[in-house]
């Protein structure tokens, strides 16, 4: 990562590059295989490396599009204009989200369920959950670290303002908030490293999958700098088109 910005998009319009993004989707699902059955070894133990491996494959991205699920369209309207106007390239967390559920379920089904019962184990699949989520919070921070930008989308639906959208709020997303917590921790790294490295880039952001039970974490977004939409406008009329180029002209205007 080189910079992390806030993006406040009241009031820009992506709509028309939804279709484009959901193809870029799409491609980026593809890529995800479904190789669960690969994840045991000759023991029956879980490889979490393979996991990683198989969650994350080698997309290459050059932007980290952090969002609530409630913004999916935003998110990727956002990449389809990222991609047609500056040739930048997104990886959006959904993607990957939905394989940690049949995994979970699959180690579940496997190591958990009661067939006398005919229910599943609380202990164990309180161990199978915080395994699996770890994981994953794993490879994300790794996602995080190889990309060289990121952008928070900053809606009402994924951050409640406590004072203003430049400083701090709360959201009921632990993998918001821990996306964003990332942010601040991991080690920050020139344009030039991250361009003369052939890296595997992704882009996430995590929601609750429990909509009953409503936890709120105070979120610090101080550290990233604010973008609006006025700010995508001016970065469109820079007319640096190439990837490298769009990126470094970001940087510049902000």
């Amino acid at each position: 990562m080189y910079r992390g910005f806030n993006l406040d998009v009241d009031g820009a319009d992506l709509s028309s590059y939804v279709s484009h993004g959901k193809e870029i989707h799409e491609l980026n699902k593809a890529q995800v295989k479904n190789k669960l059955d690969s994840f045991n070894n000759d023991k029956g133990d879980l490889l979490a490396s393979k996991m990683i491996a198989n969650w994350f494959p080698a997309i290459e991205t050059d932007v980290f599009l952090s969002h609530s699920h409630k913004d999916a369209d935003l998110a990727i309207g956002l990449s389809g204009w990222l991609n047609i106007e500056f040739g930048l390239t997104s990886f959006i967390d959904s993607c990957i989200w939905g394989y940690s559920e049949k995994l979970l379920r699959m180690i579940d089904d496997k190591y958990c369920y009661q067939p006398s019962t005919k229910t599943y184990n609380y202990e164990r699949r309180n161990k199978s959950t915080s395994h699996v989520y770890m994981m994953l919070s794993t490879a994300l921070t790794k996602m995080m670290h190889s990309c060289e930008c990121i952008i928070f989308i900053s809606t009402p639906r994924s951050i409640s303002p406590k004072n203003s959208i430049e400083s701090e709020g709360e959201t009921d997303s632990p993998w918001i908030y821990s996306e964003i917590a990332m942010t601040s921790l991991i080690q920050k790294r020139s344009p030039k490293e991250h361009r003369e490295r052939t890296m595997v880039k992704s882009s996430i952001a995590m929601d609750s999958l429990n909509e009953s039970l409503q936890v709120k974490y105070d979120v610090d977004l101080s550290h990233l700098t604010l973008l609006t939409a006025a700010d995508l406008n001016a970065w469109y009329k820079s007319n640096q088109k190439t990837s490298s180029q769009s990126l470094d002209a970001l940087y510049n205007l902000k």
